[in-house]
């Protein structure tokens, strides 16, 4: 089996991510989106909504897993995939090892807050009760160039 045919399932649902992502791009929000997937089935979806309601906890990731549990009625999403366009933050990472999540997949690589593989490895830290499986760079040009977009057009604006 090819490389491209073991990815091509990561790249469809992380083409529902982005559009995520768009959707709080159109809204003034940094452009992060998030899908939890188990087998062909999306059972949440979430984008950051930090500057519409005034919440930090308010990222793609968490609102993607609250829909997910309310969806499965569970607390947790054994078998649930969880694609995000951005590396996770401590919080989101956190939030996917509390949830039991089975995998992330994600895009674009975050030097200043990631928690999955560039500043800190939660979800595969072995102290932990749970252990995340993670794939990165999954769409990641797509993914990285939205937000460079967006913080671009922030910068400008700010000028």
């Amino acid at each position: 089996m090819s490389l491209e045919s073991l990815m091509s399932p990561h790249r469809r649902w992380m083409q529902v991510a982005l559009r995520e992502a768009q959707r709080a791009y159109d809204a003034g929000d940094v452009p992060v989106g998030a899908v939890v997937v188990r087998g062909e089935h999306i059972l949440g979806r979430g984008h950051n909504q930090v500057e519409r309601l005034s919440d930090p906890t308010a990222h793609a990731e968490i609102l993607a897993i609250t829909a997910a549990c309310a969806t499965t009625g569970e607390k947790w999403l054994p078998d649930a995939t969880l694609y995000v366009t951005l590396e996770p933050c401590a919080m989101c990472a956190g939030a996917s090892v509390l949830a039991r999540v089975e995998r992330i997949v994600f895009g674009a690589m975050d030097a200043k807050a990631g928690a999955v593989s560039t500043l800190y490895n939660i979800p595969q830290d072995t102290r932990l009760n749970h252990y995340v499986d993670v794939l990165a760079g999954v769409e990641e040009e797509a993914c990285a160039s939205l937000l460079k977009t967006f913080f671009r057009k922030q910068r400008a604006h700010e000028s």
